[in-house]
This record gives C-alpha cells, structure tokens and sequence, in this order.
C-alpha cells in the first residue's frame, strides 16, 4: 500500500500545472517526502514555476532546517536548477551567522556553475572557518571564471599551513586550466597529500620542464599517481600541436621503456579508467608503439570522443599491429571497429595480406569492405590475385575495382597485365570499368570486343571504358550504342558522349533527349549540360516546362551551367507543379535580381510551406530594404511555424526584425 501511496505522490508532482494555484507549496511539501523519488521529482518542478524566482527565499530556507537532510539536499539540487535565478538569495547565505550554511552556498554555487559568482566567492576566501574557506576554493573551480582575479586569490592558498586548502586550491586552479608556474608546482610533487592533484595541474603547465616531471609520474608505483600523470598527459596532448607531438611522445617513451609492467598498466588505464586517463593512457601507447597494445587500444574506440586519440595511436603502432587488429575486428563493437578499420585500411602494408585475407571470408558486408580497401593500399602483389577474383563479386566488385586502381599506383605494369589476362579470360562490369581508368591504350582491342557482347551489362561497362580512356572512335561506339536494344546500354552511351564531347556529341544528345527511356533522358540533360551541348539548348527548355519534375529540375540546373537561363524561363520554373523546381528556378536566378525578386514575392503565397519559406529568403536577398513590405504582410498572414521562422529572420537581415 505505500508504496502505492508513494506512486502517486509522484505522479501528482510530476502532473503538476506550474500555473496553478498553490504550485509553490505543493513543491516545497514534496521537497520533505519520505521518498528520494518524489523528492527528486519536486526538485526538478520549480525551475517550470511561472515565476520560478519568488522560490528561491523558500528553498534557501529549507537548506536552514536542522534534521531534515533530504529535504535539505533536494532544495540545494532545486537551487541547481534554478541556475542564476539563485545567486541573490546564494549570495545573502555566503554571510549567514551559520558555517554551515555558509558551507551549503559555496556548494550549490560550485554546482551551479555562473561566473557571476566568483566575486563572492574571492571574498568569501576570508570566512574565518576552515571548512568554509575549503568549500569556497573548490566552488571557485566549479565556477569557470578563467581569469587572473580567481586565479590571484587561489595562488596564495598553495602556501596555507592547511593541507586541505592547499589541495581545493590547486584542484580549481587546474579545473579552471590556470596552473601555478612550475617552479611551484613541482616541490608540490613531494608533498604525499598533494602529489596527484600537482601531476594533474602539469597537464595544463606549458613550460618545457613539465614535461619530464609528467613522464617520471607515469611510472610511479601509486595507481593514483599513475593515473593523475596520464590525465595530465591527455591535456598536455590535447594542447600541443601536431608539429611538438613528436617531443612529447619522445618524453614518454623515455620514462617508460624498459618497465616490464607498463603495457599491464596501461591496458588497466584503457579498460578501467575514467574518460580523461584514457585519454592519456592512449597517448602513451602512441608513445610507446608496442604492438601488443593494439586491442586495447582499439577497444578505447567505443569512446566516440575518443576516436582521435585512438586513431593516431594505432597509426604509431604501425602495421606490426595489424595481425591483432584484423583478428579481433569482427569482435569489437560497432563504434570501434568503424575507427579500428578505417586505421587498418591507413596502416596496410605487405605484412598485414595474411590478416585481412581472413576478413574476406566474414560474412559482414562492412568488414569485407574493409579488407579491400586494405588490400588496395598495401602495396602487395599478393593483392593481387585477391582483388582480380573479387571483380564478379555482386557486393564487392565495384570496390575491388577501386582497391587495383589504388594498387596501380605503385604497380602499375603487373596490375594492368593481370587485369587485362583476367578480363580476358572472365570479363566483369566492374572488371572492364577499372581496365578503362588503369589499362591505357593496349586495353582498347578488347574493350572494344565487349562492346559487342552479348551480355548487356557488359556493353554498358565497355562503353563507359572506352570513354574514360578517351580514346578516338568513342563517339562513334557511343552512336551505335544509342540504338542497342537494352536502356543500361543506351544510358552508358549518353554518358560516354558527355564526357568526349564534339559537335558529334551534340547531335547525339539531341536524339537521347528524345529516348523513351526516362533514365537515358535524364542522362542526356546532365551529359549536355557537362560537355556544353549548346545545340540541345531548345530540347532542355522545353523539358523545364515538362510534367517530369526529375527531368525539369535537372534541364534547369544544365541550362545553368550553359549559361542559357532567361528570366522567361525561371518564371515557366516558377509555374511548375513540382516545388523542387519551383526552389531551384528561385535558387538559379541570381544573375536576374530584379526579375527574381518578382518571381519570389509573387511565390510568398504558394500553396507549399517550403517554397514559401524559400522565397522569403531569396525576396530578402535580391529586394535588399524594398521587400520589407511584402515580408511584413506575408508574416502577418502566414500560419505555419517554419515559414513565420524564415520571414522573421529575413526581416532580421534587412534589420526589420
């Protein structure tokens, strides 16, 4: 029955209308519930009051009641919320006769987070209470207020005969990235009490001295230690640039060979530790280059915010790590293995063909990607044969396409030779397509054989092959093809025209524009568009008034690049039933100010909320002031929120907002 009873003390809570009629009280009563969970709920209810400010005396008053601890701590988080809503009545506490209320102020201040009040908090560095005074320190960390004020009233506390001072103020001064000079934090490293708060502040320290006192605090026998070096080494790592990064793995790896427990250690760091001494402990592994830490390395991936930090130290490991990596990356979650193969792929080199080879064999389509990317940068012959028997692979061909012309780079005889006695023997889409961009002219006999295959899908591949070489007869390859029987050949034809171009061409793609087939138009208006066709110029404008929305937006953007756009033509755009071209004809009118700032106004009461947005804009760019009118009387009437949005911000930039 309570617990019932406490279900619905928190469902009321968390139904409460902050408007209504006794909201405040009804709050203030659950703050002393019996249960955290309903206290929880009241806490977060007073930052939604209408008037959340009239709160805060009652919440402060609340933190004064001797007994009720939970209540006391729920109205602290209330005062949380309540962000700088809170800092008056805060700031009247920081003088209460109580220390402990005192206490209570800096506190919820250093949670809070404004640094509006670190001025009250520098003064209340004087508060004769020892506890008060260390509350103090450590909200000025919290606070964020990096300047010298709060750094110059924090200094002087590192030599306060008390421990505790000396240690809030040497964590808020790190907190804040403002470390005292070296030369007084580096007696602080002999000090038990202080040791690894002062190896973190040398993370933050840009002296070159602290460097070697950060890396001797890397091998120290104390976990703590250890740990509070490597967050000083991920912030050291974080500011320097890429140019010093040499230096400071250099540093680290001095301190660090030769100690037998180190990659132990540093695999504990990686797999246990916080986000920050990950950070660092991945740093060091870059340091180190030792191989054996490549899976704990590549486990830190998980971390997105650690990716880069992970990726370059498995760039220093080198391709020695490769074996690891390949072996265990079908195991490692999602997040990390999209950062373990894109550095495996990087680093891929002769030794690593007998990993990746395994990965051809999984069953992930993205991991089989991966190897043939990997293969494609290795630099091997062995590749080789590898990607050749992938070219008919229905998922891989195309990429295996990609990885020879990448191999090429640097074997380029052996790998044309190869590819052109495979296609020989077997010729694939995929296969003949790579022979076009790394055969050069001794693969046209045979390429010019495939266009005449039987097999459709061939035809198209040789085609485009022959197109990429460049070669002379490829128009007329192209004109026979436009009649081939099959649309993926006629398709590749109109493509291979746009890219040799030649008042053959033109002509050419005057009879493509006119295909029955909807995607060899299509790629008769881009391919016109590409190589200049001026002759189809006619076709493209009577394809913008077309039923075809695809064909008409595409016909505009051509015309566009043929400089053939005419302010009778955008208003025909305009008219069109398809808001894709209505939106482009206003985006491709920038050489016609004046016209298309008609055509937009007019555009401010199209049935389609996007286009009506879309020409607020372009009114307010081309009209400048003179379409502050038009906008005015267009958001008067205009019901949707996103439209209102970009007529209010057009408006702003004409400086009527």
């Amino acid at each position: 029955m309570s617990a019932q009873a406490e279900e619905l003390r928190y469902q009321a809570l968390q139904q409460l209308d902050p408007a209504a009629r006794g909201a405040l009280e009804a709050l203030l009563a659950g703050l002393h519930d019996e249960s955290w969970r309903v206290r929880r709920i009241a806490a977060e209810g007073f930052a939604r009051l209408a008037a959340p400010e009239r709160a805060v005396a009652p919440l402060v008053a609340v933190l004064g009641e001797r007994g009720e601890t939970g209540a006391r701590n729920a109205a602290a988080e209330a005062l949380v919320r309540l962000g700088e809503r809170a800092l008056p009545g805060l700031r009247g506490l920081l003088a209460h006769a109580d220390p402990d209320q005192r206490k209570f102020a800096a506190d919820i201040l250093g949670q809070l987070g404004s640094a509006r009040a670190a001025p009250d908090l520098v003064r209340a560095l004087a508060d004769p209470d020892l506890n008060v005074r260390v509350s103090v320190a450590e909200a000025l960390g919290g606070v964020g207020a990096r300047d010298e004020a709060t750094a110059g009233a924090l200094r002087p506390l590192l030599s306060s005969p008390e421990a505790l001072l000396r240690l809030a103020a040497l964590e808020s001064l790190t907190r804040l990235g403002l470390p005292p000079p070296l030369g007084v934090v580096a007696p602080l490293l002999e000090d038990g009490r202080l040791r690894a708060s002062a190896y973190r502040a040398l993370g933050f320290v840009e002296e070159p001295g602290a460097l070697p006192l950060l890396a001797r605090g890397l091998a120290s026998a104390s976990r703590a230690v250890r740990e509070a070096a490597l967050e000083a080494l991920g912030a050291q790592a974080r500011r320097v640039p890429p140019a010093q990064r040499g230096a400071l793995e250099a540093s680290v790896r001095g301190a660090l060979e030769g100690d037998p427990q180190v990659s132990a250690r540093l695999t504990e760091a990686l797999e246990t530790g916080e986000l920050s001494v990950r950070a660092g402990a991945l740093a060091a592994a870059a340091a180190l280059k030792d191989p054996a830490l490549a899976l704990p390395v590549a486990r830190a991936g998980l971390e997105e915010r650690l990716a880069g930090e992970v990726a370059h130290a498995l760039r220093q490991l080198g391709p020695e790590a490769c074996d690891a990596l390949a072996s265990h990356l079908v195991a490692l979650p999602p997040p990390a293995r999209a950062a373990v193969g894109e550095v495996l792929v990087e680093v891929a080199s002769p030794a690593c063909i007998g990993a990746v080879r395994g990965l051809l064999s999984e069953t992930e389509p993205g991991v089989r990607e991966l190897a043939v990317r990997a293969l494609g940068r290795s630099r091997s012959l062995e590749a080789l044969p590898l990607l050749l028997a992938l070219l008919s692979d229905p998922d891989l061909g195309a990429g295996a396409g990609r990885a020879l012309q990448g191999l090429s780079a640097g074997l380029q005889v052996p790998v044309r030779e190869a590819l052109e006695r495979a296609q020989e023997r077997e010729p694939s889409p995929a296969g003949l397509r790579t022979l076009g961009r790394v055969g050069g002219s001794g693969a046209l006999p045979l390429l010019r054989r495939s266009a005449r295959s039987a097999d459709p899908a061939l035809r198209a591949a040789a085609l485009e092959a022959v197109a990429e070489l460049g070669a002379d007869g490829a128009a007329e390859l192209a004109r026979y093809a436009l009649a081939d029987e099959a649309a993926a050949v006629r398709r590749a034809a109109v493509r291979a025209l746009g890219r040799v171009g030649s008042a053959q061409a033109e002509a050419l793609l005057q009879r493509a524009l006119r295909d029955e087939d909807g995607g060899v138009r299509m790629a008769a208006v881009e391919a016109a568009g590409e190589c200049g066709a001026q002759g189809c110029v006619p076709l493209l404008q009577a394809l913008v008034a077309g039923e075809d929305g695809g064909l008409a937006w595409a016909a505009l953007a051509a015309l566009g690049r043929l400089r053939a756009l005419s302010p009778a033509l955008l208003g025909a755009a305009a008219r069109h039933p398809d808001a894709e071209v209505v939106k482009a004809a206003l985006e491709a009118g920038a050489p016609y100010t004046a016209e298309v700032a008609v055509l937009a106004q007019g555009l401010l009461g199209h049935a389609r909320w996007d286009v009506r947005a879309a020409a607020a804009r372009t009114l307010a760019q081309h009209a400048g002031a003179a379409a502050g009118p038009a906008l005015e009387a267009a958001l008067a009437r205009e019901p949707d929120a996103l439209v209102r949005e970009a007529l209010t911000q057009a408006l702003g930039r004409l400086g009527r907002g």
